[in-house]
């Protein structure tokens, strides 16, 4: 498909843009309406959304633009001796590990200066941005990259000469009617299915939560699907031998899993656990004590 969906004037419009803003829109929404099945101020997804949009397309920037992938895919070689193009983010390259860390901080940037608690609110943003996520990869589907190696299977895709990337790019090899995995998708039914999981252990558990665990449930779910998934990326950015994403995900996950483990045991089991649903109640503290 045409990567641009309309043009006014000199101005073209993206559809990876589009794409993006649009998973972005769907997984405030989505924040919103747990913020306000909560008893909290809603308005405070869409006070704070601006400022780690911002913060979070800047760090999968850099993330992308300081990494090296493989198959001629533009990597710190190209960006450094093409420094506009840092900016031409429409053409693609956005890590979500960046993305995170930007998106992050701008939260705990505003939680701090709005008096609220951050993993309160950090809990509502993994719901969101899961969800967000899963669309937001039709967006590498729109300009055909984040595609794996060749594949028979039914749902594999075809990928024009133009947007070959070696070793693909030798027709020879790789004849136009080439079928290749489709990763992005793999991707996006992987963060779809983690929406739905993450959504079902918040309500179905919501009384024994802590303030922070769908984040760091987030944090576990994402990196363990993007590291199998990785091993179908040839545009991988490797370090040391190895996909700097499973790099990456095994510490993310590693630490994820330790400070939920350690924070739940620490809490004395005739203590209450603070709801991430909600405030305690004495009929709580009553149950948690039988």
């Amino acid at each position: 498909m045409n990567p641009i969906a309309f043009q006014i004037g000199p101005i073209a419009v993206h559809w990876y843009g589009i794409i993006i803003v649009s998973g972005v829109l769907i997984g405030a929404y989505v924040a919103s309406l747990e913020a306000r099945r909560r008893g909290l101020d809603p308005d405070h997804i869409w006070n704070g959304l601006l400022l780690c949009l911002i913060l979070g397309i800047i760090g999968a920037r850099l993330y992308h633009v300081f990494s090296s992938p493989r198959g001629g895919s533009l990597g710190w070689e190209y960006y450094r001796q093409n420094p506009a193009a840092i900016f031409q983010i429409w053409q693609g390259g956005l890590g979500i590990y960046g993305a995170v860390i930007g998106g992050a901080l701008g939260l705990l940037i505003y939680t701090y200066f709005a008096k609220l608690k951050f993993l309160q609110w950090a809990d509502l943003g993994a719901l969101g941005l899961v969800l967000g996520q899963s669309l937001g990869r039709w967006a590498n589907f729109v300009n055909q990259e984040l595609y794996g190696p060749p594949t028979t299977l039914p749902w594999g895709i075809k990928i024009p000469a133009e947007y070959r990337i070696i070793p693909f790019n030798d027709l020879t090899k790789y004849p136009l009617d080439t079928r290749f995995h489709p990763v992005f998708l793999y991707e996006s039914l992987w963060n779809l299915l983690g929406f739905f999981v993450l959504f079902y252990i918040s309500r179905r558990w919501a009384r024994h939560l802590m303030d922070g665990d769908i984040f760091l449930l987030y944090l576990i779910w994402y990196p363990l699907g993007r590291t199998f998934i990785e091993t179908l990326r040839p545009d991988a950015w490797l370090l040391g031998g190895i996909p700097a994403a499973q790099v990456v995900g095994i510490v993310v996950m590693t630490l994820a899993a330790g400070t939920i483990l350690i924070r739940h045991r620490l809490a004395s089991p005739r203590t209450a656990i603070p709801s991430a649903g909600g405030p305690v109640t004495s009929a709580d503290t009553a149950v948690e004590e039988n």
